[in-house]
């Protein structure tokens, strides 16, 4: 699927930890102890606990894309992490499962999963990047209504279903990611905020801290340990 990105992770080491899973706006297919597990659009920053040894094989989509291969809209699994068994039939779930635990290639196995479950019926919907290109323009919500020529109300409807939140909140997630790539390539936090549209550097510490849990500083920290 284009977009799509494979990942591992392996918990070295002798000691359990935790992953701070930061939102933005994408979904995971993961398997994980033996199961498929699916990490739903995150509106806040996930806390993970992960064993000693524990690997975590998983590919994620892009923005607005899980929804056609899961068949399930984005809104039901907002900050959810859930087996793919109550999703899918039980048994199908099972088998692929087995079928990702027994490959070689487990990410590959994933990938194959996803792309199978993509039924070369499905219509293309160009409401998705529209909604992307236009939240990354900066529109706001009645601009980019009308210009997909959609109420307020029905554009929010589509993007909870495509990418489990409104707009509004899309916009700011997004924003974040632009936010966090500038300041770990180690721009001040004035320059930060300004060339991310935030009103100022206050504004961009108090979204900071409600999507992640932490000051911009501490989680800087936090990623170089």
């Amino acid at each position: 699927m284009p977009g799509a990105v494979l990942w591992t992770r392996r918990q070295s080491g002798g000691a359990d930890t935790h992953v701070r899973v930061l939102p933005d706006a994408c979904m995971d297919l993961m398997w994980v102890g033996g199961r498929l597990l699916v990490a739903g659009p995150d509106t806040t920053a996930h806390v993970t606990p992960v064993r000693a040894g524990e690997v975590y094989e998983a590919v994620r989509f892009p923005p607005g894309a899980a929804p056609s291969v899961l068949g399930v809209p984005a809104g039901e699994l907002r900050d959810l992490r859930v087996p793919l068994a109550d999703l899918w039939p039980q048994r199908r779930a099972r088998e692929l499962a087995e079928r990702v635990g027994e490959s070689a290639d487990r990410t590959a196995a994933l990938e194959a999963v996803a792309a199978s479950a993509l039924y070369g019926g499905i219509a293309r919907d160009r409401v998705p990047e529209a909604v992307l290109a236009g939240v990354r323009r900066g529109l706001a919500v009645a601009d980019l209504a009308r210009e997909l020529a959609l109420s307020e109300r029905h554009l929010r409807r589509r993007c909870l279903d495509t990418f489990g939140y409104g707009p509004k909140t899309l916009a700011s997630i997004l924003r974040l990611g632009h936010a966090l790539c500038r300041a770990r390539a180690g721009l001040s936090f004035a320059q930060v905020a300004h060339r991310t549209g935030y009103a100022d550097q206050s504004h961009l510490a108090r979204e900071i801290r409600a999507l992640t849990g932490l000051p911009l500083g501490h989680l800087l920290a936090e990623e170089n340990r």
